[in-house]
C-alpha cells in the first residue's frame, strides 16, 4: 500500500467516526436539544424520554467524536454542544434530509395538518413588523434556553406556564410565537392557547439560531439588536 492510500483510507476512517455516531436518532435528538443551551443529564432524560443511564452512554459516544462536552456543577454533569459549527452541521443534516427523503416531507405536512396554527410567519415579515411596533415576539422555550440567548425583542414565557401570563399580553399587538427551529411544535401550541383566549398570534418556524444566520447574511437586525 503506497504512502497515498494509506493517507487516504486514515483520513476517511476519522470522518467515520462522525457518521457513526450520528448513526442514533437519540444521539441526533440530543444535539439538537443541547444546540438550544447547556442541558444536566437529568434534563436530557426527562426531555428524551430516556433513562439517565441510556442518556449518559449516548452522550458519552458523543463526547468521544468530539461533538459535545461537559462540565461538573456540584452534583451535576452539564453537557453542551462543543462548538458552533456542530449546530451548522445539524441544520445542514436537517434541509438536506428534507431535500432528499420523501418521509420527512410527508412527516412534516401530516403535523402541520394536525396544526391549523403552523402557518409561519417569514422572517423579513416579522422583522418589518416589529420595526413597526406591530408585533410583540414571544419565546416559549424553558427559561433556561431564553437565557443563554434569544431573539432581540423577544420577551420570556415557558410554553407550561402561558396560560397563567395571558393577562399580561397586549391586546393592541399580535402575538409572534418561537421555539427551537422548525421541528419544534411548542410555538404551535402556544399559537392554539392564544387563539382559543381571542388573542391574536402566529407562529415564527425559525428559532435563534436561523434569526442569527439570517442576520449574518442579510445584515439587518431587530428592535433591540446590540
Amino acid at each position: 500500500m503506497n504512502l497515498e492510500r494509506e493517507w487516504k483510507d486514515q483520513l476517511y476512517q476519522e470522518f467515520a467516526r462522525i457518521g457513526k455516531c450520528l448513526s442514533s436518532p437519540k444521539r441526533l435528538e440530543l444535539i439538537d436539544i443541547l444546540a438550544q443551551g447547556p442541558k444536566s443529564v437529568e434534563q436530557l432524560a426527562k426531555m428524551t424520554g430516556m433513562s439517565v443511564a441510556n442518556v449518559s452512554q449516548h452522550l458519552q459516544t458523543l463526547h468521544e467524536s468530539r461533538l459535545v462536552r461537559f462540565t461538573k456543577k456540584g452534583n451535576y454533569v452539564i453537557y453542551e454542544i462543543a462548538e458552533l459549527s456542530v449546530a451548522d452541521f445539524m441544520v445542514s443534516l436537517h434541509r438536506l434530509s428534507e431535500k432528499q427523503l420523501v418521509e420527512i416531507q410527508r412527516l412534516k405536512n401530516e403535523i402541520v395538518q394536525q396544526h391549523a396554527s403552523m402557518e409561519p410567519i417569514p422572517l423579513e415579515e416579522l422583522r418589518v413588523r416589529m420595526e413597526k411596533g406591530e408585533v410583540l415576539l414571544l419565546d416559549v422555550r424553558p427559561k433556561d434556553e431564553y437565557v443563554m440567548g434569544h431573539i432581540p425583542g423577544a420577551i420570556s414565557i415557558p410554553i407550561e406556564e402561558l396560560e397563567e401570563h395571558l393577562a399580561s399580553l397586549p391586546v393592541d399587538k399580535e402575538i409572534v410565537a418561537y421555539c427551537r427551529g422548525p421541528y419544534c411544535f411548542m410555538s404551535a401550541q402556544a399559537v392554539e392557547i392564544l387563539k382559543t383566549n381571542g388573542i391574536k398570534a402566529s407562529r415564527l418556524e425559525e428559532g435563534v439560531y436561523e434569526w442569527k444566520r439570517y442576520v449574518e447574511y442579510s445584515n439587518v437586525s431587530l428592535p433591540g439588536d446590540a
